[in-house]
């Protein structure tokens, strides 16, 4: 099985508690994910975050809705946590997100280390289509991760 690594890295100048309270509360991942995703959290809110917690989602890719489970593996309050997929379209997610505190804020790091399908057709679709889609995903994650909690802040993104 082919893997594959999209990493971004983005400075936020508020408190490692603050950041991470954010991204600690599930709703607030509708509010980072694209509109065109029609993303939807199937689960009762509010869900309270810890290793084992498991997440159902909808979204629409071209129209076509899919489920979506995800389940937290690692859970470090203030450094790190981690989300798998159980169930949906990839054959291996792994969404490590990463808080690093500096003097005056957050280095944030979102790497996730995926895989297709399918063989040969997964590897060509991710060549055609997959990586630039969840690069359109992940840039539209960081603009509204800055706009939402740091909108006056520096940030440099890393493919």
């Amino acid at each position: 099985m082919k893997t594959y690594l999209l990493e971004r890295k983005q400075w936020i100048s508020r408190s490692p508690s603050e950041t991470f309270d954010f991204f600690a509360r599930a709703e607030n991942l509708g509010r980072i994910t694209p509109p065109w995703l029609h993303f939807r959290i199937r689960s009762p809110l509010p869900i309270q975050m810890r290793v084992d917690a498991r997440i159902d989602y909808t979204i629409r890719l071209a129209g076509i809705p899919l489920r979506w489970r995800t389940r937290i593996a690692t859970w470090e309050p203030e450094r790190c946590f981690v989300d798998v997929q159980e169930r949906g379209p990839y054959a291996l997610w792994e969404h490590t997100h990463l808080f690093e505190p500096r003097e005056s804020g957050v280095q944030m790091t979102d790497r996730v280390r995926y895989a297709l399908p399918l063989g040969w057709l997964g590897r060509a679709a991710n060549a055609l289509a997959v990586r630039a889609a969840l690069a359109s995903i992940f840039d539209y994650r960081f603009q509204s991760i800055q706009t939402l909690l740091d909108p006056n802040a520096a940030s440099d993104r890393h493919d």
